[in-house]
């Protein structure tokens, strides 16, 4: 079968997303995920078969410049934190991974220069349901305390069974007890100061 012959619109969206993924730095199926949508839409989109809206397109571009940008900075991304947690060899390097990945949204932020965008890219599982939860309620909080709308994987959902993970000074009631509010609505237990800084 014969390709189709794409008219000049089409071959440009094409070439927008082709660069697009190139800039973002990912795999096509994680670029179609950061982006919500599945890698067979992705591909229809990158063939010419189906044509996206213009506003994913914009976004496409805005959010694959922003990981280049963040990646160059050596900056994570919040795709490329939840990888680093769910890579992780032990909690504790799961831990450092997630709040050096906070870290860097803020330092993303505080440019001003649309970079933070690389923290609207939708991340993949960290494989801990209680990681998933934690990663978007701290992005999410960053974002406000930011002044910019946070992105909406950054709502969090709240946990069936409470998420109390295991403390080396800390026995469980005292993890409780110093757990800021906003994460025991979530049902998610860790106490404030171990959120501080990775």
């Amino acid at each position: 079968m014969w390709p189709v012959k794409l008219d000049q619109d089409t071959r440009e969206v094409v070439a927008l997303l082709d660069a697009a993924l190139a800039d973002s730095g990912l795999t096509q199926v994680e670029f179609a995920a950061a982006l919500g949508t599945s890698a067979s839409r992705f591909s229809t989109y990158r063939s010419g078969g189906t044509k996206p809206a213009a506003v994913f397109c914009f976004r496409a571009r805005r959010i694959a410049r922003a990981l280049a940008v963040a990646r160059a900075s050596r900056l994570m991304s919040a795709p490329a934190t939840a990888k680093a947690v769910r890579a992780a060899d032990d909690e504790e390097w799961a831990w450092r991974m997630l709040l050096q990945g906070r870290d860097h949204l803020r330092l993303l932020l505080e440019r001003r220069d649309g970079s933070a965008a690389a923290w609207e890219a939708v991340p993949a599982t960290t494989g801990s349901a209680g990681f998933d939860a934690l990663l978007a309620v701290l992005a999410r909080r960053e974002f406000e305390q930011a002044g910019v709308e946070p992105p909406t994987w950054c709502e969090p959902t709240r946990l069936p069974q409470p998420w109390v993970p295991e403390h080396p000074f800390l026995d469980r009631e005292e993890i409780i007890t110093r757990t800021p509010d906003y994460l025991k609505k979530l049902n998610i237990f860790v106490p404030a100061r171990d959120l501080v800084t990775a």
